[in-house]
C-alpha cells in the first residue's frame, strides 16, 4: 500500500471520528435543503471511517476506495455550500474564504487516489 492512500485512509478515519465528536461543524455544511442534517453527519462519519478502514486492509481495499469515490462525490455538495456561506459572511478571514475555494478542487486528486485503492 502507498503512503498517499494511508494517509488518506487515515485522514477518513479520523474526519470520521470528528463527525461524533464535533458534529455541529458537519451539520452546518449539509445543504439547506436536505433534511435530517444530524442523521446525515452520523451516517457519513459511518461511511468515512468505514471506507477508511477497508482502503488499510488488503483484502477489502478494493471496496474501500470504491466507497471512498461514492463517499467524495456525495459530500461534495456540502463542500460548496461550506464554501457558498463562507464567501457571503461578513465575519469570516480573507484566508479561510481562500481555504474553502481552494479546497473544492482537491477533490479530483482524493478521488485519483482512491481510485488508486480501488485498483489494489
Amino acid at each position: 500500500m502507498t503512503r498517499d492512500i494511508k494517509l488518506m485512509a487515515g485522514a477518513f478515519v479520523g474526519i470520521g471520528v470528528l463527525h461524533f465528536v464535533k458534529p455541529g461543524p458537519f451539520e452546518n455544511i449539509v445543504p439547506k435543503p436536505l433534511p435530517y442534517k444530524k442523521e446525515l453527519v452520523y451516517a457519513s462519519g459511518v461511511v468515512e471511517i468505514a471506507t477508511g478502514a477497508m482502503m488499510l486492509n488488503a483484502g477489502t481495499r478494493r471496496l474501500g476506495g470504491i466507497g471512498a469515490v461514492a463517499l467524495l462525490a456525495a459530500v461534495f455538495p456540502a463542500n460548496v455550500q461550506m464554501a457558498a456561506d463562507v464567501l457571503r459572511s461578513r465575519r469570516a478571514p480573507a484566508w479561510y474564504k481562500a481555504g474553502t475555494i481552494a479546497r473544492l478542487p482537491l477533490q479530483a486528486p482524493m478521488i485519483s487516489i482512491a481510485l488508486k485503492a480501488a485498483r489494489g
